[in-house]
């Protein structure tokens, strides 16, 4: 295992109206979710392969269920709908290893 936590947010943009992350600030959120695991001193250093990382992903194909992150090695995927709700999936299971059943999808 590379890295302690692999985190990739759906960041897809449909341009046919059809329902999609990108719609609900998929991006935003996702740098958000950098900017914090950085804060928190989460995240991985050079040479390092215990950090966690953050990226982005095109459709993860679950657009009904979006918008949509999973963490992997577990992959335990998570449905959000504002910050609270990444800070919620930051703290309890990318700090503390604690699946946040609620967003769990």
């Amino acid at each position: 295992m590379y890295y302690r936590h692999h985190v990739f947010f759906c960041t897809n943009q449909r341009d046919d109206g059809r329902e999609c992350c990108q719609r609900f600030g998929a991006s935003e959120i996702r740098d958000y979710a950098k900017q914090r695991i950085k804060a928190l001193g989460l995240q991985v250093q050079e040479g390092g392969k215990k950090g966690v990382r953050i990226n982005s992903a095109g459709c993860l194909d679950r657009c009904s269920e979006g918008p949509v992150l999973v963490v992997y090695p577990e992959g335990v995927w998570y449905s959000y709908i504002d910050r609270e709700d990444v800070d919620e999936i930051i703290d309890e299971h990318l700090t503390h290893g604690r699946v946040v059943e609620r967003l769990k999808i």
